[in-house]
């Protein structure tokens, strides 16, 4: 069994020299896992950082993900694509990042279903994670979200088992799914509850 589990900034240099560095064939997972973070704030949205946090966070998933593909389609393999809660509910603050999550959601959903109608027997499986317990993800939105952090090992282990068992979709913790069937049933939250889990002086002013 090949397992290729793609974390940090190596993944985007990774995109770029894989012809000449690594050969796929075989290859039975693949885990897209890195991110390109930014601050939470007002700042976060200039076109630099959306251009960075795209290039990062959504093209360099497709770049890997098309190389990938032939290799997975003939192993009859796994995609596991780790994903933000922010892909699924937006919230302030956080344009950028959210804009490229909600990007992978629909590149990887449109892809899956490709794969079926063509009887390609490759599963998709779209982990929607919220905060962990890293020392990065902390210090971007410090005094801004009051939000308490999921610890990284068991969004780790969930990771995991949704991608063992060809899983359609992980929800860590477990409570994200009800929150993202809400958001259909309730498409524009008030701002009582936003301001619920963020500090919005703090993160206007960032």
């Amino acid at each position: 069994m090949k397992v290729l589990l793609l974390t940090g900034l190596g993944a985007l240099f990774f995109a770029y020299y894989w012809d000449d560095n690594f050969d796929p064939g075989g290859l039975d997972y693949l885990v897209l896992n890195h991110i390109g973070g930014a601050p939470a704030g007002t700042r976060a949205r200039s076109p630099q950082a959306t251009r960075w946090l795209m290039q990062v966070n959504f093209v360099s998933y497709v770049q890997l993900t098309s190389r990938a593909l032939p290799s997975l389609t003939d192993s009859k393999g796994s995609l596991v694509v780790v994903s933000s809660l922010l892909g699924r509910v937006p919230t302030s603050f956080s344009t950028p990042y959210s804009a490229a999550k909600f990007a992978l959601d629909g590149f990887f959903g449109s892809l899956r279903r490709e794969l079926d109608v063509q009887d390609v027997n490759v599963a998709i499986t779209m982990c929607v994670l919220g905060l962990r317990d890293r020392a990065s993800a902390a210090e971007a939105v410090r005094g801004v979200t009051r939000v308490k952090a999921a610890p990284g090992p068991k969004a780790a282990l969930a990771v995991i088992r949704g991608g063992a068992t060809r899983a359609a979709g992980v929800f860590y913790p477990w409570r994200f799914r009800l929150l993202c069937l809400l958001r259909r049933w309730l498409p524009r939250p008030r701002a009582w509850f936003i301001r619920q889990e963020l500090n919005v002086t703090a993160a206007a002013a960032a």
